[in-house]
Formats: structure tokens, C-alpha cells, sequence
């Protein structure tokens, strides 16, 4: 396991963890998704990125949730990055990223957020087997394929050992969010922070969750949609972050990711 700082906080006492939604345009989806949340997390952010279709107006009608509002769409990076700021300047201990889009499941959030106990970052992973999951979801080609590549590239170049770089369920350790600079705004910035977290060192679980796709054609806007624009503006993001380092900053190599069975998570 990679070796960090000393924990946050008495692995004895409660902690305080925000589950957090970054959302665009999901009136389709947002209501039942939330529905189900607030049932296994007390403290909800939703940050609605620019959304034209009705989403703003269902989340300003609910009164349990605290909604962050863009103006302007800013992308799914800026909008994981507001949830960031708010979780740390509001000094919760752990911050649980969930999507909406009905791909994650929210009885999950407490075993998400628990597994940070051991961890800096619990990552979800939607290719480590899961206990008594029925989940029959197929992973749209292309999406499998750049997955596994940028999978591969980042433990490479990284010395990372992740299943799945991409999964949107994680919790996070606000205090080590603290010390990190994201600036993408986009869908990549995950593996800028992948590259950052690799050369702080800190501590990373990976935890089996269901595959789930209930829209196996959702778009990812514009270029994107191009399965080889998308794989080229993945690698240029972590060129740049890596090139962010700045010389005489190596990469730390870091111990293999442990997986947090759901025994020990409970």
C-alpha cells in the first residue's frame, strides 16, 4: 500500500462525509436518483452544471439537498471540482462523487465513503467481481477499449495498478484533495488527478462495483462522441499533467492498490 500521511482523523470516531452529484442536463434521471440517495447519505450536494432542460428547476423544488449552481456549462471537471472546494472549506473528512445517471448504485455511498478510513481515495471499479450482483450490463465497445487503454498507459507510466480509471463512484480524503491543483475542466480531469495523487503518494483502494449502463448510447458531447478525439484528448490530459510537475518532481512509484472486500467495508 502506498504510505501517506498519518489518518485525518481517530479511526474510532465518526466522521462527516458529503455525498456529492455533478449533473447536466438529467431531468430524465435526476429525481429518482436523488430519491434513492438521500436515503444513504444525510449530507447531499448537487451541482448543476449549466443545465438547459429542466434539471435546475427539479433540484431547486427539493429541500434535502444543497445545490451549487454554474450558470454556464463548465464541463464535468469544473463541476467535481466545485464539490471538491465545498467539501473542504465546509471541513468534511470524506467527499463521495457519485453520477447520475442511474450507473451507480446509493446503498453503495457508506461502503464507498467507510473504505477512506484505510485510503486516501476509494475507487470504484466496475471490472473487480462483485458479491452477489446479478448486473447483466455490457460495456459499449469503444468505451471498453479506451478504458482499458488509458487503464493500462496510467499504471505504466504511473506504477499504478488500477482495474477501472474511470469509475465516478469514489470517496475521497477532503485533506489530500486539499493538497492537490486540478485544472481541467473537462471529462479527463480524473487522470489529472490520477497523475497527481501518483506523485504525492497517497494511499488508493479500489472497490468492486456493479456494471451498470443504462443508456449504452449517451453522448459525451461534440468531438467526444468520436471514439478516437476522446482517446487522444484523454492522453493529452495526462501529458500535460504530468508536464505540470515540472522537472526534478519524479512520479512516486507507488505499492500495489488493495481491494476492499465489502466484508471490512461494512
Amino acid at each position: 500500500m502506498i504510505q501517506t500521511n498519518e489518518s485525518p482523523w481517530c479511526e474510532s470516531r465518526p466522521y462527516r462525509f458529503l455525498t456529492a452529484l455533478p449533473v447536466f442536463n438529467e431531468a430524465k434521471h435526476v429525481t429518482n436518483v436523488l430519491n434513492e440517495v438521500v436515503k444513504h447519505a444525510t449530507d447531499v450536494l448537487v451541482v448543476d452544471d449549466g443545465s438547459t432542460d429542466g434539471t435546475r428547476q427539479l433540484l431547486e423544488s427539493r429541500a434535502d439537498i444543497q445545490l451549487l449552481v454554474h450558470t454556464v456549462n463548465q464541463g464535468y471537471g469544473a463541476a467535481l471540482k466545485s464539490a471538491f472546494d465545498y467539501a473542504i472549506h465546509r471541513r468534511y473528512d470524506v467527499i463521495v462523487t457519485i453520477d447520475c445517471d442511474g450507473q451507480h448504485e446509493p446503498q453503495r455511498i457508506g461502503q464507498l465513503a467507510e473504505a477512506c478510513r484505510r485510503a486516501d481515495i476509494a475507487s470504484g471499479s466496475r471490472y473487480l467481481e462483485v458479491p452477489n450482483s446479478d448486473s447483466q450490463s455490457q460495456v459499449p465497445g469503444d468505451r471498453l477499449v479506451i478504458n482499458r487503454t488509458i487503464t493500462a498507459e496510467l499504471n505504466q507510466r504511473l506504477g499504478l495498478h488500477l482495474t477501472d480509471a474511470f469509475c465516478g463512484f469514489k470517496a475521497y480524503r477532503t485533506q489530500s484533495l486539499a493538497n492537490l491543483r486540478l485544472t481541467e475542466p473537462g471529462y479527463a480531469m480524473p487522470l489529472e488527478l490520477w497523475v497527481q495523487a501518483a506523485n504525492q503518494g497517497l494511499r488508493v483502494t479500489e472497490v468492486p462495483v456493479p456494471l451498470i449502463y443504462l443508456d449504452e448510447q449517451r453522448s459525451f458531447g461534440g468531438v467526444l462522441d468520436a471514439a478516437d478525439t476522446r482517446l487522444n484528448y484523454y492522453r493529452e490530459v495526462i501529458e500535460r499533467a504530468i508536464a505540470a510537475l515540472g522537472p526534478g518532481k519524479p512520479i512516486v512509484v507507488p505499492g500495489p492498490i488493495q481491494e476492499c472486500c465489502y466484508q471490512d467495508c461494512l
